[in-house]
């Protein structure tokens, strides 16, 4: 959208309004120490009822979470739009939700032979995804978020977002979504294929 149409549109009143989603793929044994922190920010949502206050301070640890990994991030994508109405904005918010809880694959181990220990296998990979709605201009969200420096900007100014109180939706999908299941490397190109390594 070019610059014009932004001045225009706000001295019209409207509200900008970014929807960003976010991917971020870990791989190694960190990766499987973010999939407890996930589960609880995923329980946490669902007692607050979606409460967005509650769920911006989960975000917030989540990426404080990523953040103190950033040495086993492997590959990142991020796309987004910006809207001057919040229906459209909310029907491609909308359209993202549909397409990330469509990128849930996993699988569980297969069950072990009578008399072998049972054991919890651990993933080596984990994608987080991140779809948010924010008002107003968000420029370390919108470019480019191919390189490690870009996406720790970006996912510290998630957590500047949250105390502006400028999160206007959240959403948080990851795979995959409980201990014991694994997400494969060829799973991982299948479902993200998009992702471009750091």
């Amino acid at each position: 959208m070019s610059a014009w149409t932004d001045r225009f549109n706000s001295l019209t009143g409207k509200k900008r309004l970014v929807v960003s989603r976010i991917f971020v793929a870990l791989t190694g044994n960190e990766s499987t120490t973010l999939l407890g922190a996930l589960n609880r920010a995923a329980q946490v949502a669902i007692d607050s009822d979606g409460d967005l206050e509650v769920m911006g301070e989960s975000l917030v640890e989540i990426c404080e979470s990523l953040l103190q990994r950033e040495t086993s991030w492997e590959s990142s994508h991020n796309e987004g739009d910006v809207f001057w109405s919040e229906e459209e904005a909310s029907q491609y918010l909308n359209e993202l939700f549909t397409d990330s809880s469509r990128r849930y694959f996993s699988e569980m181990d297969e069950t072990p032979d009578d008399g072998e220990p049972l054991s919890i296998p651990m993933t080596q990979n984990v994608v987080v995804m991140m779809t948010l709605a924010i008002e107003g201009e968000v420029p370390d969200l919108e470019t480019d978020l191919s390189n490690i420096q870009a996406l720790r900007q970006a996912l510290s100014q998630i957590c500047n977002l949250q105390a502006q109180r400028r999160l206007r939706a959240i959403q948080v999908h990851f795979s995959p979504d409980q201990m014991g299941c694994v997400l494969t490397s060829d799973h991982l190109m299948q479902q993200f294929p998009e992702l471009i390594p750091l």
